[in-house]
């Protein structure tokens, strides 16, 4: 969104009447958002002004002096086949649009067509022109295997290839105007991987953040389009919409699967349209946000059970990413412990805490049903009371011990021999549960020791007797 122009590709308008050039200009600019046009009144000047680069979609009227428009259009797909041609003739003649149809042209409008089919043209040219564009980025960046701009991601602390991709994904769609929906596990991050692709952007606008679970329709529409003054009882001054704020920035929705059906209803109009009108005014406003929605649930699933309109679901993953939970990317463990354990001697004013060796380890044996934002909170919570050199253990067994069986819930009556055809015998059953506790604890007798409940010296007398 280079200088907040819409599209980020030139879009010549090609007439010899000037005072269509400037209506249909300011027909794409109120209608569609439409404001990197060039007008160009001579076909002559045409190809040179395509030479200079810059331009995606020509607008081109068949009938003018000096070079005709199927002349022009024979030319451009010779010599730019990446530029898009839409034809607007005077004349509505079957042949005619045969013919340009044959020559390239991605489509054909009769000047006397109604202003929203052109208008409508116009934008599907836009959104192919920007999916290609969009597909070559994102091949460039598998090719090249690397980030343009790793700085953009900074706050997300990670070595995981999984993630490495995803981001390289997120570099190649943050320039588009189209949707981009984030899903996840509560905890995971989304709110910091939606402001990276806002930084990437090119935005100058800020990033405006919305959560709108437990928001109601009146609520909701109040938010995001704001209202006039006397638009309902005790609205005795204007308000500003969340969808203003956020103008040339990025508008951030999370939890969006919590949205009821009518705010669905008017969250795909504002996406659609490209317009809202705040409550109590029947005065339309464009929207001049890049949209961005998070949500922790299934849409797919509520889109077929009837609770999530397929319309808007549809809309929303034209962009799509998915952060993995903690418990797929437990490799990041050491690396997340690190930096929290640095931020949380920040914030309470203490000296960075010395990890015991056995804590990353001890940490990748639990699933993290609250994924990054629960170990930071038991990062924080255990520098809290910290007083000596090295951190310890205490907190981090109690808070994992305390998750993992709610109290007052009877632990389920579960046997792992029940499907047995041949019970082993007590010491292979032992040695099996030695080998699976060293395997879970990367061969770390200590932490070995702890999942089976005994002692280390108690494991290490079972470990001799195992090797003889």
């Amino acid at each position: 969104m280079t200088e907040n122009r819409y599209p980020p590709f030139g879009i010549l308008l090609v007439d010899d009447e000037p005072a269509w050039l400037r209506s249909l200009s300011l027909t794409l600019e109120s209608s569609a958002g439409i404001t990197n046009t060039i007008l160009c009144q001579d076909s002559r000047d045409v190809p040179a002004l395509l030479e200079g680069g810059g331009i995606g979609l020509v607008l081109l009227d068949l009938t003018m002096p000096h070079l005709s428009g199927e002349e022009l259009l024979a030319t451009i797909s010779e010599r730019h086949p990446e530029v898009a041609v839409i034809v607007i003739s005077g004349l509505n003649q079957v042949e005619t649009a045969v013919r340009c149809m044959k020559l390239g042209a991605f489509d054909y409008f009769v000047k006397t067509d109604e202003e929203d089919r052109l208008v409508g043209g116009v934008l599907r040219a836009v959104r192919m022109l920007e999916l290609q564009r969009e597909n070559r980025e994102m091949s460039s960046r598998l090719v090249s295997g690397g980030l343009r701009h790793p700085e953009a991601f900074a706050g997300i602390v990670t070595a995981d290839r999984g993630m490495l991709s995803l981001f390289a994904y997120i570099e190649a769609v943050a320039v588009s105007p189209q949707p981009l929906l984030i899903t996840g596990e509560s905890g995971v991050g989304k709110e910091l991987l939606a402001r990276a692709a806002h930084t990437l952007s090119g935005c100058k606008g800020q990033l405006v953040a919305v959560n709108v679970a437990g928001l109601d329709d009146t609520v909701f529409a109040d938010t995001l389009f704001g209202h006039v003054r006397g638009a309902f009882t005790g609205a005795e001054t204007a308000r500003r919409g969340m969808v203003e704020e956020a103008a040339n920035g990025t508008l951030f929705l999370d939890e969006i699967g919590d949205l009821g059906i009518p705010s669905q209803v008017k969250l795909l109009r504002l996406l659609q349209e490209g317009e809202y009108f705040p409550l109590g005014s029947d005065q339309p406003r464009r929207l001049r946000a890049r949209v961005i929605v998070a949500t922790h649930r299934n849409l797919a699933a509520r889109e077929a059970a009837g609770e999530f309109r397929r319309d808007l679901y549809y809309r929303l993953r034209t962009h799509q990413v998915h952060m993995p939970p903690l418990r797929e990317r437990k490799g990041d463990i050491p690396l997340l412990l690190d930096h929290f354990l640095a931020e949380a001697a920040r914030t309470l004013g203490k000296k960075k805490p010395t990890p015991p060796p056995e804590l990353a380890q001890h940490l990748a044996t639990y699933n993290f049903p609250g994924n990054v934002r629960e170990l930071k909170s038991m990062v924080f919570d255990a520098v809290s009371v910290h007083r000596d050199r090295m951190l310890s253990m205490e907190s981090f067994v109690r808070a994992i011990g305390g998750t993992e069986e709610p109290a007052g819930t009877p632990p389920p009556t579960l046997n792992p021999f029940a499907g047995f055809d041949k019970l082993p015998t007590f010491t292979d059953a032992a040695e099996f549960l030695v080998e699976e506790a060293l395997n879970r604890s990367g061969g770390n007798q200590t932490l070995a020791a702890r999942l089976l409940g005994i002692s280390q010296p108690a494991l290490s007398k079972r470990l001799k007797m195992m090797r003889k």
